[in-house]
């Protein structure tokens, strides 16, 4: 699958940030002023999305403002099809 830069989302209260580089594995780097107590879960919800998107090689950089998790699901999935063109909510 072939990736694109791309973005998602805003730098605003309650928001995560989701921009998506062309990489190799998937890597993650997280800047969250909560990143102590629920790094390690942002985390994990950014490479579970991007694996059930299929998505194995990409840079993640991600600046979260304290996000739930539905909502970054939500942007990593926006990012990835601005990356990719492909449209996951047809099937």
């Amino acid at each position: 699958m072939e990736i694109k830069n791309a973005m998602a989302g805003t730098l605003e209260s309650g928001d995560i940030l989701i921009q998506v580089e062309p990489g190799e594995g998937l890597q993650v780097d997280l800047q969250s002023s909560v990143s102590a107590q629920f790094g390690r879960q942002i985390k994990a919800v950014i490479t579970e999305t991007l694996k059930g998107l299929g998505v194995e090689n990409a840079s993640i950089k991600a600046t979260d403002k304290g996000a739930l998790d539905c909502t970054i699901r939500a942007r990593v999935t926006a990012a990835v099809v601005r990356a990719t063109g492909k449209d996951v909510w047809k099937d």
